[in-house]
């Protein structure tokens, strides 16, 4: 057990992890070329002995030579040349560094799959002339050449340029020999038909028609003669160049909307630099709404669309075939421009059932125009269950829409309709209808209850006089009643006999008494409680008591 521990416990599995990194940097020492080091991002060879002869590569298989970003060379004093595949593998390269060695040549396409490369360095190396052309398509941020016996002549008057155009923290001393082998500065140096050239690009109005074609031209000047190309980037549209030593014209045919914007530039190019014109191409075209979805809530409700047009085009919008006056409620926002294409939505403040329905957006300019259609739903109507029904847009509206540029329902529908704020009348309508509903239902129950009271007073034994609780004053005692009419009072109508009368259709007013009312045809004697309704004796009128009835204090 003690063995088996000591061979496949924690320290066993320690020193299988070292035995595996020896063996990768073993590999790795296998890999990288003699006289240098490596690692899995550095290549450096600085011992002089033995040296290398040759760019230093990786052997094939044993390592990811992309991963290298530098490498870094010195003291090699055999090191030469620097082939155009020499440094094809190390793609991901960044800094290049070769000083105190014995290069003398650079092949023209020795950098051109290293488009990583910022910093180069090349001091102390037995260079005479160098070309721009191995660097014209690189972005350096550092190009070092001190201590290199330049031989003074055109091929490096680029150099001079680079060092006058291009700012540097570090100024460099670059000199070259002469005829007369002395060294010359090179900021100083002249030669003789020996200049940057000159391009001048003769367009006419680059504003054109999508679908449309235009040929420009172009002349080039400069000494020596320099070589002329057009630079069109990734246009899109058709085009095909002709082009001679210093003069070219290019032609574009069916101009497509997708190149508006770009850039188009001609290019002239000698041994010292180059020069450029160019000319943006603006190309006008008719709306397309290439975007257009369903509301989505975020701090507003907005139905969000993409349009093309150039110019820019006109944006409507229509509820259910009405035109959309649009207000701080319900308005249009652009959140993104680029260029001819437009990024944005209908914006809704918290909308209702009310602003459910069919929305059309339609664009227009000059060149004509487009529009598409969407189904909005932002909530059900009161009373509706929208969980009982995920389809409920689809109920009360006709899933449609409309494809770009099929404009002939939305315009049939939109013929005639006269603008309308569409929240705003709905809101007005319903008011309306509400106001409407609620003064009918009042008045109609007052107009029963008058019904009710005149029925009842029509078939009562009593007169209308006799209904003081209408407000119509003292009731008198109508014609031939006798003194038993004694209950009413103006401002005794809380008497629970305030309501009985007397009526002449009645048996003798002489029987039951002088304390006596009555009712139908029955006289009945009654004794009223002068406490009913918090009513005492000294609050009863005088004329109200029963004749005969002792008048106390």
């Amino acid at each position: 057990m003690s063995s088996w521990t000591r061979w496949h416990g924690p320290a066993m599995s320690r020193i299988w992890g070292f035995c595996w990194l020896v063996a990768g940097l073993w590999r790795a020492a296998l890999a990288c070329p003699m006289a240098c080091k490596c690692n899995a991002s550095r290549i450096w060879c600085s011992d002089p002995s033995p040296g290398i002869m040759a760019f230093p590569r990786l052997e094939p298989n044993s390592a990811d030579p992309e991963n290298i970003t530098e490498i870094y060379i010195a003291n090699q004093k055999r090191l030469e040349i620097i082939n155009e595949d020499d440094v094809d593998a190390y793609v991901g390269l960044k800094n290049l560094t070769i000083v105190d060695s014995g290069l003398k040549f650079v092949a023209h396409k020795a950098f051109l799959k290293n488009n990583n490369l910022q910093h180069i360095n090349f001091t102390r190396n037995k260079l005479t002339s160098l070309s721009r052309k191995h660097f014209r398509h690189l972005d350096l941020a550092e190009l070092i050449l001190v201590g290199n016996p330049f031989t003074c002549s055109c091929d490096i008057m680029w150099i001079k340029t680079l060092q006058d155009t291009k700012s540097s923290p570090t100024s460099q001393d670059l000199y070259c020999l002469n005829e007369s082998s002395k060294n010359v500065p090179l900021a100083n140096l002249q030669i003789p038909n020996c200049g940057l050239p000159s391009a001048n690009l003769a367009a006419p109005n680059l504003t054109v028609e999508e679908g449309k074609s235009i040929t420009l031209s172009c002349s080039v000047a400069g000494d020596p003669a320099p070589n002329m190309y057009w630079d069109v980037g990734n246009l899109v549209s058709k085009h095909l160049n002709e082009t001679n030593h210093t003069q070219g014209s290019l032609r574009i045919s069916n101009i497509s909307s997708d190149d508006s914007g770009k850039q188009i530039s001609c290019v002239a190019e000698n041994i010292v630099g180059e020069d450029q014109d160019s000319v943006n191409l603006t190309v006008h075209f008719a709306p397309t709404i290439t975007f257009l979805e369903s509301p989505t809530s975020d701090h507003h409700w907005c139905i969000p669309f993409t349009v093309k047009g150039n110019p820019k085009p006109a944006l409507q919008w229509f509820y259910n075939g009405a035109i959309l006056n649009e207000s701080k409620y319900i308005c249009t926002k652009i959140h993104v421009t680029n260029h001819t294409e437009y990024h944005g939505c209908l914006q809704l403040d918290n909308p209702t059932h009310m602003n459910n329905g069919d929305y059309t957006l339609m664009a227009k300019n000059e060149y004509g125009k487009d529009e598409k259609q969407i189904s909005a739903h932002f909530m059900g109507w009161p009373g509706i269950d929208d969980g009982a029904n995920p389809n409920y847009p689809d109920v009360l509206y006709d899933d449609y829409g409309t494809a770009a540029n099929d404009i002939g329902d939305t315009t049939n529908r939109t013929s005639g309709s006269p603008p309308t704020d569409v929240a705003d009348k709905a809101g007005r309508e319903h008011l309306s209808v509400y106001a409407v509903v609620v003064i009918a239902s009042v008045v109609g129950f007052c107009l029963l209850v008058m019904l009710f009271l005149l029925k009842l007073a029509r078939h009562s034994k009593f007169g209308m006089k006799d209904f003081s609780w209408f407000g119509f004053g003292k009731v008198k005692s109508r014609q031939g009643v006798g003194p038993a009419s004694v209950i009413s009072n103006d401002d005794d109508s809380a008497s629970p006999l305030h309501h009985i009368s007397n009526g002449s259709n009645t048996p003798s007013s002489s029987e039951g008494g002088p304390e006596a009312v009555i009712i139908g045809m029955t006289k009945i004697p009654v004794i009223e409680n002068p406490q009913y309704f918090g009513i005492t004796n000294s609050q009863l009128k005088p004329d109200t008591w029963p004749r005969g009835s002792p008048k106390t204090a």
